[in-house]
């Protein structure tokens, strides 16, 4: 078990869980781990959200980092992307970003990425753990071997053209209205400032961010705002981002949700017809649609699950050769461009296709009619209520009804203490019932652990 990581990175309430004495020694830790690749002066670039927390866990890293004798280079408000693509641009040994992704500004998250720009493997940040709680002070760095500081500022010009390098060079967006929700994130500076270089008309909403409003009422994990922003201004497409930009969920000129399984679907039958896609196939987690699935295998191009988290997916990508992967909750990663999830790529990747095609966002996106996919959660406190006998015994009902036509998956969250039960199938009645079965058996498993 792992004290401190979880699916992506450290992440909780900031100053309850994130606490600057945690993030000071996350940058001693990950500083000394890394200084072992080579005599040389070793350096870290760190960026961050829109989180009112983010200068308190900043200056922390910052120091921490600085006193085993590693240089850093602060970027301020950037992408979770940026980050990774600047750690590997600006030959780091070390990216960080600090960010809880969509959660609400309370909590906060570290981020790492390594020299080649990926996520650290879980190995590394189970090292990264036994160096937190041990005691370091003989490992610090002497007094004229500390580390420098500094902010650098022309960051978001490399990332905004590195954005606008993974289209053709012929193409533009002149023409396309654009409605950008940026989550008041990360994104709000490069992502506008990208799509108007590009040529469209865009109309920015989540762009005003005061420490406290990241992903409140915008963003990706609530679009109606931007929803309603479409179909007002009788937009060609919405883009709303999360608060830091790794994923995205896109809004048609009717007002209709597109999502991250939609997306891969567009495209994977685009690479497929260029003869870009690296293998017959991509991958996705257990809990993609088995609309997806079923229409992928029409174009005779296979569906790899892996565990749920971006991390799973782009592992079993770079083992096996696939260039393109993600969750339907809008991480979509494509190896020949990035090292994570972009949601500003992904982003420009859809348009670039809607415009070679002539047609609306509405006919190229809607490729498959999604199965009946029901999906709650379970809060508990304590226990591990998925052993329980009872729960058990009614996971094992529930699949044995949905049969082979049908999918239950339960996991636990990997950043709350959540449980999450997800059922699909041709016959959404069918599928609720089961749901709803696990759910009240996780219920009282749950409640009778905490009695």
């Amino acid at each position: 078990m792992r004290k401190y990581f979880g699916t992506d990175g450290i992440r909780g309430r900031a100053n309850g869980i994130i606490t600057p004495d945690l993030a000071l020694r996350v940058g001693q830790a990950a500083g000394l781990m890394f200084q072992q690749n080579g005599d040389y002066r070793h350096r870290v670039v760190i960026g961050k959200d829109t989180r009112l927390s983010g200068y308190m866990i900043e200056n922390a890293l910052v120091a921490g980092f600085t006193s085993v004798g590693m240089d850093v280079l602060v970027l301020g408000p950037m992408p979770t992307p940026a980050v990774a693509m600047l750690t590997r641009s600006m030959r780091c040994d070390l990216g960080v970003m600090i960010s809880a992704s969509h959660n609400p500004y309370e909590d906060n998250g570290i981020k790492l990425f390594g020299p080649d720009g990926f996520k650290l493997s879980d190995e590394t940040e189970m090292r990264i753990e036994a160096l937190i709680d041990s005691d370091l002070t003989a490992r610090l760095a002497g007094s004229s071997a500390l580390g420098r500081a500094k902010r650098v500022e022309s960051v978001q010009a490399r990332y905004i053209e590195f954005a606008k390098r993974t289209l053709p060079r012929q193409l533009d967006l002149e023409g396309m209205r654009v409605v950008l929700d940026c989550a008041n994130g990360a994104g709000y500076k490069v992502a506008p400032e990208a799509l108007w270089e590009l040529g469209a008309e865009v109309v920015s909403i989540g762009v005003e961010p005061n420490g406290f409003n990241i992903n409140h009422e915008v963003g990706s994990t609530a679009p109606e705002a931007l929803i309603q922003k479409v179909r007002e201004l009788r937009a060609d497409v919405g883009i709303a981002l999360d608060g830091d930009a790794d994923r995205v969920l896109i809004i048609d000129e009717k007002g209709q949700k597109v999502d991250g399984d939609q997306l891969m679907a567009v495209v994977a039958r685009s690479w497929k017809e260029d003869g870009r896609l690296s293998q017959p196939g991509i991958v996705a987690t257990i809990m993609s649609n088995l609309g997806l699935e079923r229409y992928l295998n029409g174009l005779d191009l296979n569906l790899v699950r892996t565990a749920v988290g971006d991390r799973y997916v782009l592992e079993h990508m770079r083992a096996h050769g696939f260039n393109l992967g993600g969750e339907q909750s809008g991480h979509i990663i494509m190896s020949d461009y990035t090292t994570t999830g972009d949601g500003l790529v992904a982003a420009l990747q859809l348009l670039a296709v809607v415009k070679s095609m002539g047609k609306t966002v509405s006919e190229v996106c809607h490729c498959f009619e999604p199965l009946p996919q029901i999906l709650k959660n379970v809060r508990y406190k304590s226990g591990k209520p998925l052993q329980e006998a009872s729960v058990i015994k009614a996971i094992e009902a529930g699949r044995e009804r949905l049969g082979a036509s049908g999918r239950l998956v339960i996991r636990p969250s990997g950043t709350e203490p959540v449980i999450r039960v997800m059922g699909e199938g041709d016959n959404e009645d069918v599928v609720t019932k089961v749901v709803d079965d696990v759910v009240d058996a996780v219920t009282q498993a749950a409640s009778k652990a905490a009695a």
